[in-house]
């Protein structure tokens, strides 16, 4: 059935659906082992291979360079629907996107033409990014330096989401004079350890632990300054977990129909012979799909800006573009708080819909708020209200990219 018969509103472009059709299939696998994967913590590394073999970890990828050509909403549409399915399998790719994001907006010719080779080839990145511990709000602890003549990096970094799973590494660090840099290098290469060290209570098989740098060959040529990283880099990697939100909510929306319509068992004190036709059940249920479907419409509009803000990227002028993305930035910030909130709800009272025997573990059910919760951790609200209220009010920008460490 097609998105519009499902109830979950109209597509993103007239061809998405044909977009989406080779990997629905996959999708449905995927949400069929999830429940294994989260009560066995199992890794998913056949689910990673199957995308990669599908071609959805290229679908961002131009066509003339053999990729799937999909525009910012159509991405994260398909985003949405892997969510449903299971949403640490999208965080996982997360950090793929991204790069394959940061190459297509880059100005180096040689740079994009040999990443976007690459990705289509079905290669897969991970990340790292963040600094735990003692790190600097203002300075990385992983430096590039040179060895025999060489770059090489040295350093530690922290939810490497999906990095098991790569073949290279993004990472960000710093040049020994203090620069910050963007580099590359090769997660099967030499000083190079990644850990299956991650223990949150949600997005549990998202391989989010440390990758450690020891003397780590960077790919030549690939050292690149933060300033010409693709400018979009915080809102779209903000989306991507409202659009992994809003899978959640999907799956928790069929979930509990499917369970009210199932049961057989009635409280004495209920409104009707069978719990699928009384109305305070049913009330419950349509809240829990109405909050799914609320949030996904507010993923796609912001997917929207983001697009906007891509294509004012390839017209060449900077004003234009740093426009589009601070308008994107707003947009994003000001959804956070709303979409969070309709999947927390939702993924909390569909239990009221179901009896005790909800909460059994084979069922899984608490998943989605574990997941939900733990991604919005990642994904702080907290802020959000307030830039958003201060640039209604005062016309402050965004404050752009984010950073988490010590302020000493």
């Amino acid at each position: 059935m097609t998105q519009i018969e499902l109830g979950w509103g109209s597509v993103p472009s007239a061809r998405y659906e044909q977009l989406a059709e080779p990997f629905r299939p996959l999708f449905q696998k995927i949400r069929a082992s999830a429940v294994e994967r989260d009560l066995e913590r199992k890794l998913p590394y056949d689910e990673i291979k199957a995308l990669r073999a599908a071609g959805f970890t290229a679908v961002r990828v131009p066509t003339e360079f053999g990729g799937g050509g999909a525009t910012l909403p159509e991405l994260f549409n398909l985003l949405i629907e892997l969510s449903e399915g299971d949403s640490n399998v999208t965080n996982a790719v997360r950090a793929h996107f991204g790069f394959t994001e940061d190459v297509l907006n880059s100005r180096n010719s040689q740079r994009r033409a040999l990443w976007l080779g690459r990705l289509a080839e079905k290669t897969f990145f991970g990340n790292g990014h963040t600094e735990i511990g003692d790190a600097s709000l203002s300075a990385f602890s992983t430096v590039v330096s040179k060895k025999d003549g060489r770059d090489v990096l040295n350093g530690r970094k922290y939810y490497t989401t999906g990095t098991l799973f790569a073949d290279w590494i993004n990472v960000a660090a710093q040049l020994e004079n203090g620069d910050p840099v963007g580099v590359v290098v090769s997660r099967h290469g030499g000083g190079v350890e990644v850990l299956d060290d991650w223990n949150g209570f949600g997005q549990a098989t998202t391989a989010s632990g440390t990758a450690i740098f020891t003397d780590a060959p960077i790919e030549l040529d690939q050292i690149v300054p933060v300033s010409e990283r693709f400018k979009y880099s915080n809102p779209f990697y903000q989306l991507v977990h409202l659009a992994t939100l809003a899978g959640i909510g999907r799956a928790a929306a069929g979930d509990v129909a499917r369970l009210v319509r199932e049961r057989k068992r009635v409280f004495s004190h209920g409104n009707a012979p069978t719990v699928s036709a009384d109305p305070q059940i049913l009330q419950i249920v349509g809240r829990v799909r109405g909050n799914a479907y609320a949030a996904g419409l507010i993923v796609l509009k912001v997917a929207e800006a983001l697009q906007r803000a891509y294509e004012a990227r390839l017209t060449g002028d900077d004003e234009r573009a740093a426009s589009a993305i601070a308008i994107a930035e707003i947009e994003l910030d000001q959804s956070v708080t709303v979409v969070s909130d309709l999947v927390l709800q939702a993924t909390t009272i569909l239990f009221d819909a179901l009896g005790a025997s909800s909460a059994a573990k084979p069922l899984a059910l608490d998943r989605y708020w574990r997941n939900a919760r733990t991604i919005i951790s990642h994904n702080p609200r907290v802020y959000r209200d307030r830039i958003v209220g201060d640039f209604a009010v005062n016309g402050t920008p965004p404050p752009g990219q984010y950073r988490i460490g010590t302020a000493g």
